[in-house]
């Protein structure tokens, strides 16, 4: 997938996440996360913004950044295990 194709798909998911009610939201995390790995970022989260409250917009860049590359590093590893299944 190209850079702009990739940046295309993340501000489009950020909008839609923007408007989607708290509920739904929360059901996503939920579904895709569930409730460790959410409540492991809200403390990580917490205890890097709290470091430095004056640096809290790179921080939340890096988190997002962070996450976005957990994600590509999962999908890595289940293709690569996949593959060794084959």
């Amino acid at each position: 997938m190209e850079k702009n194709e990739k940046k295309k798909i993340a501000v489009g998911f950020i909008n839609d996440i923007r408007t989607m009610e708290a509920s739904v939201l929360n059901a996503l995390i939920l579904r895709e996360a569930g409730e460790d790995l959410a409540q492991f970022f809200l403390s990580y989260s917490a205890n890097l913004i709290s470091k430095d409250p004056s640096r809290i917009l790179e921080n939340s860049s890096s988190l997002m950044l962070m996450g976005y590359l957990i994600r590509a590093h999962e999908e890595r590893r289940r293709f690569v295990w996949s593959g060794a299944q084959a």
